[in-house]
């Protein structure tokens, strides 16, 4: 028995620590070394119309990421997302994956009327075919389906061929930091992303590349309360540099434990892949339909048992919870045998003595 996954590629340790010290070249080209240690400035700057250390955090952004420009937005990953969409100017039809589409976005897509065109990303001549009917395309960097393994590089290619003039915007949720590159190094228009997810603050967004693209979001969030204040973007910015090692520190974890599964440590589990659904993650197939009850338990011996910020700086405990719903699409099945285990911090000792417990006491009588 074994699940077939197609995980994005991770970037070791040593890849990661060479993207922390280039972010923090970036810092010491743009701030002095007193604005570094302050806070932050607030409010609507006159002739500016956000805090000048959030558009000196933006500017970093967009070095660091190969964009023209950059913009912090309300929202998270989500807002990002909404904020790229409405930055495109006659936008009716929207090209997607033929995959269910992430709930949080199809409520977007929903709330601005689009017509919505699919297409399997997997099959170059109907992308290249779908994509001369829309206005738009949104290319989501994470796996949707258990199956799904096209490669954003090449997708975004296809689309420009097929379209040269088509809008391309990246939902790199659950990628940044993770891989060697995003949707705007790769020749996207705009990349979207939650830095809620990379340790920062609550609800802060970015969205990084054309510049027209983040000079309108930046008109549109004219008003003081939609503006990301200064000390919530240097926050974002300062936990943004402890991201790349972190996640590179998990991906190893997740791997290890999925090997030490796959050779039998724990009783009960029948399989284990890495998939990056939508984190990077273990999915560990259990040998019995006792999923919901291994999840009951498993937060008495430490394990989380719901995602805070996918990521977020508040996610210590290795996380114990369902597969996703796009992930069991195809799959229903599935559902009463499978976990999703991300270690977050944890080494893969901790996940391995945790799952042993949760699956023993979830077969006691």
């Amino acid at each position: 028995m074994s699940l077939v996954t197609h995980p994005l590629p991770a970037l070791s340790p040593a890849e990661a620590a060479t993207l922390q010290w280039r972010l923090v070249d970036l810092i010491h080209t743009h701030f002095d070394g007193h604005e570094i240690l302050q806070a932050g400035d607030l409010g609507v700057v006159p002739g500016l119309g956000r805090p000048r250390t959030t558009a000196r955090v933006e500017r970093v952004l967009a070095d660091f990421f190969g964009g023209e420009a950059a913009a912090l937005v309300r929202g998270a990953g989500t807002g990002a997302i909404r904020a790229a969409l409405q930055a495109i100017p006659g936008v009716r039809r929207i090209l997607v994956h033929r995959a269910p589409i992430y709930s949080t976005t199809r409520s977007t897509i929903e709330a601005m009327g689009l017509d919505v065109l699919q297409a399997d990303f997997h099959d170059p001549e109907e992308l290249s075919r779908k994509a001369r009917e829309a206005d738009l395309a949104l290319v989501q960097h994470a796996r949707q389906r258990l199956d799904d393994r096209y490669d954003l590089g090449e997708v975004i290619r296809t689309l420009r061929k097929a379209a040269p003039g088509l809008p391309i915007i990246t939902d790199d949720n659950y990628a940044v930091c993770k891989v060697p590159a995003i949707g705007v190094q790769l020749g996207a228009k705009a990349s979207t992303f939650s830095l809620f997810k990379l340790l920062g603050p609550e609800g802060v967004g970015c969205v990084v590349g054309a510049a027209d693209v983040v000079e309108r979001i930046h008109r549109a969030a004219y008003s003081g309360g939609l503006q990301v204040q200064g000390p919530e973007a240097m926050d974002a910015l300062r936990s943004l540099v402890y991201a790349p090692v972190a996640l590179a520190l998990q991906a190893q974890v997740v791997q290890e434990v999925v090997d030490r599964l796959n050779a039998g440590e724990v009783p009960g589990v029948a399989c284990a892949a890495v998939a990056n659904a939508q984190s990077r993650v273990a999915l560990v197939q259990l040998c019995e339909p006792i999923a919901d009850r291994v999840l009951e338990v498993a937060p008495r011996f430490g394990a989380a048992p719901h995602p805070v910020g996918a990521e977020s700086r508040y996610e210590v405990a290795a996380m114990f919870y369902r597969a996703s719903g796009t992930m069991l699409a195809d799959r229903p099945d599935l559902a009463p045998f499978l976990l999703r285990i991300n270690p977050m911090r944890a080494g893969a000792d901790t996940v391995i003595r945790v799952l042993r417990m949760s699956v023993e006491a979830a077969v006691k009588p």
